[in-house]
């Protein structure tokens, strides 16, 4: 399964009987999948179906669809003017000019007026209702398919993307784990030069009490278990960007376990070579989880 981004758009457009229909259809990052409609007067019937096949097809994101549908003039309803009423009023307005002095009625105003024109509902068949439905329905997944292609294509971006930060997150783990400062040999010197450092200052501090302090100490700021969870979560990371899918859920929670292991490699470290390879650690990981947000 191929990684999908959360974000897209596509529009797909058909004919049926002289009647034309386009829809637009985009999404940006949800936590779910939300839809949003806008749907011609008289048309409410298709949303049900419509929210329906959206969320079969996605995981997560916010939708918005949009459809048009533009009727040909043979199919267009002539409107009906109450002509009797509209000569009341045109009477009335003119009354109204001579004796007050108002502005002249225009046709554009008398016409806007509550019941001066009427433009009745056009009448289907039940047969005719539903083969427009299918169509429009037929040009909704049309849609979603070019949506669904968007989401793919920049998915594809955004998992190359991600991999390069799993790289450069693997670098850094082994560029610590490497460290010289994790050396035994290394250990020993700062310990013993910490406990000569002490004994200089006070004679009656106990030497072996302060060896054995020392060795927790060191012991206590050992980065072995990050080293050796940050390379798990590694892997984990590129099995979960391998089985493709709505993996952006996961990815982000791999993100707080990244994010959880360089603070505490940070905070445990007693080199400054460790401490600066934990700061950029962090910031790799900062961007690794900005990025796995777009990812469904």
């Amino acid at each position: 399964m191929n990684l999908q981004s959360m974000t897209g758009f596509a529009r797909s457009t058909a004919e049926s009987e002289g009647t034309s229909i386009a829809w637009e259809v985009k999404s940006v990052n949800g936590k779910s999948a939300e839809v949003r409609l806008r749907l011609p007067q008289g048309f409410d019937r298709l949303e049900t179906a419509v929210r329906q096949t959206v969320q079969k097809l996605f995981a997560r994101g916010n939708f918005q669809a949009t459809l048009t549908v533009g009727r040909a003039a043979a199919r267009q309803i002539q409107p009906v003017v109450n002509e009797a009423f509209l000569k009341d009023l045109a009477g009335l307005a003119k009354r109204l000019q001579e004796q007050f002095g108002t502005e002249p009625a225009t046709a554009d105003g008398l016409l806007s007026l509550r019941g001066v024109l009427d433009i009745p509902e056009a009448v289907e068949t039940e047969e005719e209702r539903a083969a427009l439905d299918a169509v429009i329905l037929s040009a909704f997944e049309a849609a979603l398919a070019g949506l669904e292609q968007a989401r793919r294509t920049e998915g594809e971006a955004l998992g190359t993307l991600l991999a390069g930060h799993i790289d450069t997150i693997e670098a850094l783990t082994l560029k610590a784990e490497a460290d010289p400062s994790r050396e035994p040999a290394a250990i020993r010197e700062r310990i013993a030069e910490q406990v000569g450092l002490l004994m200089d200052v006070s004679a009656n501090l106990d030497a072996a009490r302060l060896h054995q302090e020392a060795a927790f100490l060191a012991t206590k700021a050992d980065i072995r278990e990050e080293i050796d969870r940050l390379k798990t979560h590694v892997a984990s990371g590129r099995a979960l960007l391998k089985s493709g899918g709505a993996v952006g859920r996961k990815l982000d929670f791999l993100a707080q376990e990244f994010n959880r292991e360089s603070n505490t490699l940070c905070s445990k470290s007693n080199a400054a070579a460790v401490t600066a390879i934990g700061l950029e650690l962090k910031a790799v990981v900062d961007q690794f989880r900005e990025q796995v947000q777009n990812l469904e």
